[in-house]
This record gives C-alpha cells, sequence and structure tokens, in this order.
C-alpha cells in the first residue's frame, strides 16, 4: 500500500527527508507532498519529527495522510 503525506513544516525538516532514497519529495510554495510504501514512510516520518521535537523543542506539524492507491495521479 502506498502513502502520500502532505506536510508543512520549516525547511530543515524537509532538507532531511530529500537525503532519503526511498520517498518521493515534491516541495511547494506552501507544502511538501511525501510519497513512498506505506510502513517505512510512517516509519521516517516518525523518526524525523522526533528529531525535530528533540532538537528544537516544539515544533508544530501540520499534514495530511491519504491512501497513495486510490489516488488518481502519481505523485
Amino acid at each position: 500500500m502506498k502513502l502520500v503525506a502532505e506536510i508543512s513544516m520549516y525547511q530543515a525538516f524537509i532538507d532531511r527527508l530529500n537525503t532519503y532514497e526511498s520517498i518521493k519529495v515534491v516541495t511547494t510554495a506552501t507544502s511538501t507532498t511525501v510519497s513512498g510504501e506505506y510502513l517505512p514512510t510512517m516509519q521516517l516520518l516518525a523518526e524525523e519529527m522526533q528529531r525535530s521535537h528533540e532538537k528544537v523543542g516544539q515544533a508544530i506539524f501540520v499534514c495530511k495522510f491519504l491512501n497513495g492507491d486510490k489516488m488518481s495521479t502519481d505523485i
């Protein structure tokens, strides 16, 4: 099953996501879309979210999680 996550967060977080070869990362002016296999993608998002919280204390993540298998276009 594929996962598509739309995330609004600081640039350092997005830069770290771009280091993973197992996901596709597309950044626009207002958000970043991350897609990949469901469980590995959720795991790396959780690890990077925890890393942000540990580094900056309080971080707000605005996210939408979608079933990538049901998307009409390839993101």
